[in-house]
């Protein structure tokens, strides 16, 4: 038997960093949407009963990912080996499409899609808390791809609790192709410091969340180019949101025909960008 599920991006569409804890975290407040149905942009896992556990990568952002002891899929299947008790041999086959270093949560959501597959495909019956607990040992955002749909994230990210369908406004993700490495805009908030340390107050019912990222001066300061994208973004008439510690940028429109014009836009004067409509 052959089992497939597919690992979506994410969009933290408000992140307050509220201040540096004991343990060297960062307390934060999200709220983050699971973003469904971007064929373009959602990686593939796919796994079959095997002698042995094997990992193979491709797709077209696999280039400089490795299928060893550091992958997060590999780190989730051996906490599946240790809940079940016993070894889940299988032929796992990762299909890249999430870019790596983006802020859109790809490393995340496959090892989440790893716990739903290895608990699917060995018939284990871990139950849902049960995997949330596993999620949260892999990773602050992991628990939040189990949960799907649009969820608040509270200490590191990793305490998460459903909300209800906020809509999303016509949106267009942009991605320069830079790499930026999320340990080192955390450091650098204690050189640019902490923009907003406020929590996020209450909403009416089905109201969206502001539309904030107080990692945005961080990360430009680890990665000054990214501000080239947000003038781009803001020179089409977006409203640019820098996704998670960046690099990729979401552009949120009035009207689906202003975001489809401001596409038209960016790839013709920046066609080495990756762009994607939602």
């Amino acid at each position: 038997m052959t089992l497939t599920v597919h690992c979506p991006p994410k969009l933290n569409r408000f992140l307050a960093v509220l201040g540096r804890r004991a343990d060297g975290f960062h307390e934060l407040e999200l709220v983050t949407t699971v973003l469904e149905g971007l064929p373009g942009l959602t990686d593939t896992l796919t796994g079959e009963p095997a002698s042995e556990l094997t990992l193979t990568l491709g797709g077209p952002t696999s280039e400089g990912l490795v299928a060893d002891a550091s992958n997060l899929v590999l780190k989730a299947w051996q906490l599946l080996e240790e809940a079940a008790g016993r070894p889940l041999s299988a032929a796992l086959h990762l299909e890249k499409r999430i870019p790596h270093g983006a802020g859109l949560g790809g490393g995340s959501s496959d090892a989440a899609g790893a716990l739903r597959l290895g608990n699917q495909l060995f018939d284990l019956g871990l139950s849902d808390d049960t995997l949330l607990r596993l999620a949260g040992r892999l990773g602050s955002d992991v628990p939040l791809f189990l949960l799907g749909g649009t969820s608040l994230g509270l200490g590191r990210g990793e305490r998460v609790f459903p909300l209800r369908p906020i809509p999303l406004e016509p949106l267009l993700l942009v991605h320069p192709g830079l790499y930026v490495g999320t340990p080192s805009v955390y450091r650098a908030l204690q050189s640019v410091g902490y923009p907003f340390p406020e929590a996020l107050a209450s909403q009416p019912a089905g109201a969206p969340p502001p539309w904030r990222n107080d990692l945005t001066g961080a990360a430009i300061w680890v990665c000054p180019l990214l501000a080239d994208v947000r003038e781009a973004i803001l020179a089409t008439g977006g409203d640019p949101l820098l996704c998670g510690s960046g690099s990729c940028w979401a552009g949120r429109f009035t009207t689906p025909a202003e975001r489809d014009a401001a596409a038209t836009s960016l790839r013709s004067s920046h066609p080495e960008w990756h762009l994607w409509t939602v």
